[in-house]
């Protein structure tokens, strides 16, 4: 998770960056940050909490300039506080001299911070972000290589999932893992660029001839125009051949009026839904909800493909932030709780499909299903249009230890009667393969069946 934005030569980079931070809340919730260079300085801004309030129009204004970047978190690494938020800097005696954003996780950290702690490299924080700026930061200045060739070796040597933008007080470079595991897209504004973990964020900066930062790609913007340098990938997969895009961003995380990984969003969910209607051909079923918002298209999916009514019967608060991405399991549980509220009218008496995008800890969705069982339904079949997520993910999820997941230790009609659910059933990996068109094996199903696609160097998995 987390998400970065990048805009070059933008007369009001500090608002557009706000407005693109601000389309990407839903990638992170727990802190934030921008930094913008004028030409001379880059200054930056950062705190705990969301867009709407940490990056205020007070403070926007106290950091001009027409280069620059922004990130919303979702921790993964690092404690939780603001020297962990990002965006990162690198400050000489000269002041600041680059500034750093990026999404994804690191499966060497250990080796590569060992490797740099022998050099002389301190570092300030536990964040993969710092650990990649240092590392380019260190070949640029000490070993003389350029920016472009300091990226490069990081490519070659750092593994995991990042996709990144790094700027100087006049230049920017983005460039995305080999893998492709998270999203990034980039496209032109008026009078240059701009990059972003979803497509949505560019919709809302008006930017045209938009398309994917490529895996392995390093796109360089500067004075002199916009250069792209594309490295050998095959060399680089560990003999994958193809890319390892996170099925989990079309799935869940990803908003649905994104276009990622060459497959539109929303479309990509109303197959999920369609694919597990399929197999209640003879389930006699009144209505069909949604734990909204994330699920509400794979909902209407299965409503369209059954010709079954679809209610909003549960009503989100929208006040209250993701629940998965609460950094812990009592903010969870008390989210829960403020988050959705039942329309009785709708359930009471009702046989209900509850169709969910996911169960990971599966504590959410017993407070839901009791919910609606409190709201007088009169059954509850439970559709979920992702596989049982069986193994951590390495790549940027919360998710470290199999002992987190309850798949892992309850299997379906277990997890159906911990649930208290009438029914449960799971789309398979076939058809989720389907849905997202992964004709090309192009995404990555680790959490599902194990088959993890970067090396775990430094896991302990």
């Amino acid at each position: 998770m987390c998400g970065v934005i990048g805009v070059y030569n933008s007369e009001n980079s500090s608002y557009d960056i706000m407005l693109g931070l601000f389309a990407t809340q839903n990638r992170g919730q727990e802190s934030c940050g921008i930094a913008i260079s004028d030409g001379d300085l880059i200054r930056d801004h950062k705190g705990m909490g969301l867009v709407k309030d940490v990056l205020t129009p007070s403070i926007l204004k106290k950091i001009p300039g027409k280069i620059g970047i922004g990130h919303v978190r979702y921790p993964t690494r690092g404690v939780i506080d603001v020297e962990n938020s990002q965006p990162h800097v690198l400050e000489t005696l000269e002041g600041t001299v680059f500034s750093f954003v990026s999404n994804g996780d690191i499966t060497n950290y250990p080796t590569i911070k060992k490797e740099l702690e022998q050099q002389g490299v301190r570092l300030k924080t536990g964040n993969d972000g710092e650990i990649i700026l240092r590392y380019i930061a260190f070949y640029h200045k000490e070993k003389k290589l350029s920016v472009i060739d300091s990226i490069k070796k990081m490519m070659k040597n750092v593994k995991g999932a990042f996709s990144s933008v790094l700027i100087s007080r006049n230049e920017m470079w983005a460039f995305r893992d080999p893998y492709g595991v998270r999203p990034y897209s980039f496209g032109k504004i008026e009078n240059g660029y701009a990059f972003a973990s979803e497509s949505k964020a560019l919709d809302i900066l008006r930017a045209k001839d938009i398309e994917e930062v490529k895996p392995g790609e390093i796109i360089h913007v500067s004075k002199k125009g916009i250069k792209r340098t594309q490295l050998d990938v095959l060399s680089l997969r560990n003999g994958r051949k193809n890319c390892a895009h996170c099925v989990f961003e079309p799935v869940y995380f990803s908003m649905p009026d994104s276009n990622q990984f060459r497959i539109s969003v929303y479309e990509a969910r109303k197959r999920m839904g369609k694919a597990l209607a399929s197999y209640d051909k003879d389930l006699e079923i009144d209505v069909v909800v949604s734990v909204p918002d994330s699920s509400n298209v794979q909902a209407l999916g299965y409503s369209q493909a059954r010709n079954i009514p679809f209610e909003i019967a549960l009503i989100r608060n929208h006040y209250v932030g993701r629940t998965f991405i609460k950094p812990d399991q009592a903010g969870r549980d008390e989210s829960v709780k403020q988050k959705f509220n039942p329309i009785k009218s709708r359930i009471k008496g009702k046989k209900i499909i509850l169709v969910d995008d996911s169960i990971v800890r599966g504590t959410t969705m017993r407070k839901i299903a009791g919910m609606i069982r409190g709201a007088g339904a009169k059954e509850i079949h439970l559709r979920i249009a992702s596989p049982a997520v069986m193994f951590p993910c390495f790549y940027g999820l919360d998710t470290s230890t199999r002992d987190e997941l309850i798949a892992n230790s309850m299997n379906c009609d277990e997890l159906k009667e911990f649930l208290k659910v009438d029914s449960l059933k799971y789309i398979k990996q076939e058809d989720l393969s389907k849905a997202v068109k992964n004709d090309d094996d192009r995404f990555c199903f680790a959490c599902f069946d194990g088959k993890y696609p970067i090396e775990l160097v430094d896991v302990g998995f």
